[in-house]
């Protein structure tokens, strides 16, 4: 049957779909747009399952916090540019929006939310489809709490949750930002891993012999390096980032407070990205094609 050029249209602007796809929908589905829609995200469907094992690294760290609930969420993307085009950051401020509003307790609960009637996982699979890209719903936190808690952002790249007892909301937000620039590991040294001590100990003890010192000698060199590596990933021994002369465990001893969580997400952190050598690529062609 004969699609009219309107019906093409109202069907592109509510899928977002190309035109030859909506049309050839269309007449699969005998001019019906709901059905013709339906047949689009079927399709969009296994399009985002082929799209599913590239590499999402770019993206947004989105925050948002009220009445005693805080949700913070990293959506990647396979490209800078699609993680500023209007469609990802709507997806991901729904994303958001539902996670604060439910509270669900993980990632999985969380994308089996509904939004507009649909489950924000089959939102993310039409949006794969849309944009053409991979995109993934990485890690996402709750924190309910009444304590003061700040939140941080960075360009949308980097995004910091604070919750101390004590203090105020300033204070709360200087340490949001410091653990943005300074992006402390463990909060003090009670919370690092033994393991990691260990081993910290172990390269600096041979470092040490390595340069002929008696072992009372390195016995005090290697503690006194020790603790510098301690204060250097631990929050409360860090360099406060407004005032390096001052340590962000003095800091909350004057202002007899104390951090009870905090938490940092970046972009892509701990993702590793696929470098394209295109020189290669150029030789494997031109290899395949004698």
């Amino acid at each position: 049957m004969a699609i009219d050029a309107a019906s093409v249209k109202e069907l592109r602007e509510r899928t977002g779909a190309g035109m030859m796809d909506c049309k050839r929908a269309l007449q699969e589905a005998s001019g019906d747009l709901d059905q013709a829609a339906e047949l689009l995200r079927k399709a969009g469907q296994a399009k985002a399952d082929k799209k599913a094992a590239r590499v999402a690294a770019e993206g947004q760290i989105v925050i948002r916090g009220g009445a005693g609930r805080h949700v913070m969420l990293e959506i990647n993307s396979e490209t800078d540019f699609v993680a500023k085009d209007e469609n990802f950051l709507k997806f991901a401020d729904s994303i958001a929006a539902a996670a604060l509003r439910h509270a669900p307790a993980d990632l999985s609960a969380l994308m089996a939310l509904t939004h507009e009637g649909q489950s924000l996982e089959t939102l993310r699979q039409a949006l794969v489809a849309k944009v053409g890209e991979n995109i993934a719903v990485r890690r996402y936190h709750l924190l309910e709490t009444q304590a003061t808690v700040a939140a941080y952002s960075h360009m949308g790249r980097i995004g910091v949750l604070v919750e101390i007892d004590g203090g105020d909301e300033t204070l709360a937000r200087d340490l949001a930002m410091h653990v943005a620039a300074s992006a402390p590991r463990y909060l003090d040294a009670s919370q690092m891993p033994a393991a990691e001590l260990d081993k910290e100990r172990e390269i600096l003890t041979a470092q040490a012999l390595g340069q002929g010192k008696a072992e009372d000698i390195v016995k005090r060199m290697v503690e006194g390096q020790l603790r510098k590596f301690v204060d250097n990933v631990t929050l409360l021994g860090q360099p406060f980032v407004k005032d390096a002369d001052k340590r962000v465990r003095e800091l909350l001893a004057a202002a007899k407070a104390t951090v009870k969580s905090f938490l940092r997400y970046e972009v892509g952190e701990g993702i590793e990205k696929k470098t394209d050598d295109f020189a290669q690529e150029v030789m494997a062609q031109a290899s395949r094609s004698r």
